[in-house]
């Protein structure tokens, strides 16, 4: 089976960010990326991966203002990418409080950039960890989703 992004990047998670409050920083990757390549990761899943982080980490400093009442409107793409129930799970997280409406388009915009055809609610489960992890403030909605995230995978094995 051929990896994906995003399995990359929940290897990197679960092996070399987890008890970290933080993405690897630049001078910390190339050591990384010699771990990642032994763990038989291909140098280009491993590059768009560490471009895939820099993209949560540009995206997170981006704030605007929150509207509770706003309405998001998915574009065509998006509706590709993301199915009826991944849609359903991230207005149910906002709803609940976890996501933002910005952190929201931060997991949409890196749900997209993954480059997979379609993202079911079980990788965008992950999506929402990562991009809770990387931004500042979000510490309690990233417990909630590392739960949820965890727990089920649990249960799956």
């Amino acid at each position: 089976m051929k990896e994906t992004v995003l399995d990359l990047l929940m290897f990197l998670f679960e092996n070399y960010m987890e008890d970290e409050d933080r993405f690897p920083p630049q001078n910390e990757r190339a050591g990384l990326q010699v771990k990642l390549l032994e763990a038989g990761f291909d140098h280009d899943e491993i590059e768009h991966a560490f471009e895939w982080l820099e993209g949560v980490l540009q995206q997170g400093s981006v704030g605007g203002a929150e509207h509770a009442q706003a309405f998001r409107v998915y574009s065509d793409e998006e509706q590709a990418a993301l199915d009826v129930e991944a849609r359903g799970f991230l207005m149910q997280l906002e709803q609940i409080g976890v996501l933002s409406p910005s952190a929201r388009e931060t997991v949409i915009e890196r749900a997209l950039a993954l480059g997979e055809d379609e993202i079911d609610v079980e990788r965008l489960k992950w999506v929402v960890l990562l991009v809770l992890f990387a931004k500042p403030g979000e510490e309690q909605a990233f417990a909630w989703m590392e739960d949820l995230v965890f727990e089920d995978a649990a249960v799956l094995h």
